[in-house]
């Protein structure tokens, strides 16, 4: 992309950022809920660029000025003083073009919302179950370093421990962006608890994680909803109340059921299934989105198929593989303690790489 052609477009973005902070003082748009909210998400994702194009052009300005220095001074110090800004600029607007370019490029919407996260026990009975609580742990880790909050939906134990279902929400800055590279099934090879021999075995346990959809994202009826109410259970399904606080909603047209039995009140557990519920929905539309990107990349990166085997945790060597990128790392205890944004870090770079690489094809 040339100097002039990457000035125009950020010029174009310029020009748009500047018109939507002039429509967000508008009575009218203000007036106007839905508008207002999406003319304020595409105006905060508008300023980073806004903020890389000052930095690309007071940079540019100063090229030409040491440039400029060089052929018109004479004094030697000077000159030498314009040599070292040379060599100090031109990296550093190689680096920016870069940054543009993959700014420049319409980045996934839904990124920036909170994240529906569900792990389930797969394959391998209890030792799965078992699993997919530790998964659970190494993401409640996870969610603490990064200042985010998050609240369990629903949850099924496992009989010897762990989970066979537990799905929550993580609350926060651009939590699904950073989550959905977790979409997938997690494999695990040790020495499970309930061996006696000693013998390795394989399990696994699945985690999903959908965007979670917001109030204007979808229209739902609540003339298509069926709401079923009981008593919420524990382990080993004793009821832990006897009033019937939890609730299950079933969307008739979609044949979609989700539960909520955290709350002790009968109307929270409501909010919180029918905002799992219009997730759900929501994502049965935006699967076709990622089913799309999934024809068009072979890293399998975020694109939401859970049923792509993406990551193998080896106990007896310490080690966890992402098949995706072919990464190993040897600290198996410090990413089960939370410490995965190192993993997270290398899939955007790949997902990146592909993203300008795809980008650069179209304008070919």
């Amino acid at each position: 992309m040339s100097e002039n052609s990457i000035l125009s477009r950020l010029d174009g973005l310029r020009l748009k950022y500047e018109e939507i902070g002039q429509q967000l003082t508008d009575p009218e748009v203000i007036s106007d809920v839905k508008k207002f909210v999406n003319l304020n998400k595409e105006y905060k994702e508008l300023e980073p660029v806004v903020e890389l194009s000052e930095r690309y052009r007071t940079a540019l300005n100063h090229l030409k000025e040491a440039k400029d220095l060089l052929q018109t001074e004479k004094d030697e110090d000077m000159r030498e003083m314009a040599r070292e800004e040379v060599a100090e600029l031109e990296p550093l607007l190689v680096k920016l073009e870069e940054e543009i370019k993959l700014a420049l490029i319409p980045a996934d919407p839904q990124d920036g919302k909170n994240a529906i996260l569900e792990i389930r026990g797969g394959t391998g009975g209890d030792e799965a179950a078992i699993f997919a609580g530790d998964l659970l742990r190494m993401y409640l880790k996870f969610i603490e370093k990064k200042g985010w909050k998050y609240e369990i939906n629903s949850a099924s134990e496992g009989a010897a421990g762990g989970f066979k279902e537990v799905v929550l929400k993580v609350i926060g800055q651009g939590v699904y962006g950073v989550l959905k590279y977790e979409s997938g099934v997690h494999r695990v090879q040790r020495v499970p608890q309930t061996e006696t021999q000693g013998r390795v075995h394989t399990s696994a346990a699945s985690v999903a994680v959908l965007p979670e959809a917001e109030e204007f994202d979808i229209d739902l009826k609540m003339d298509d909803i069926r709401k079923d109410t009981f008593c919420a259970s524990g382990p080993g399904g004793q009821s832990v109340n006897t009033t019937y606080s939890a609730i299950r909603l079933t969307h008739i047209p979609t044949g979609i059921v989700v539960q909520c039995q955290d709350q002790k009140s009968q109307l929270k557990n409501f909010d919180k299934a029918l905002e799992e519920l219009r997730t759900r929905i929501y994502n049965l539309e935006y699967q076709k989105y990622l089913d799309e990107i999934a024809s068009k990349r072979k890293t399998m990166v975020s694109t939401g198929d859970r049923s792509a085997k993406i990551r193998t945790y080896n106990y007896p060597q310490g080690r966890v593989t992402d098949h995706r990128i072919n990464l190993t790392l040897y600290n198996l205890s410090a990413i089960m303690d939370g410490d995965i944004q190192e993993i997270i870090d290398k899939l955007q770079i790949a997902e990146n790489a592909e993203r300008l690489k795809a980008s650069e094809e179209n304008q070919i």
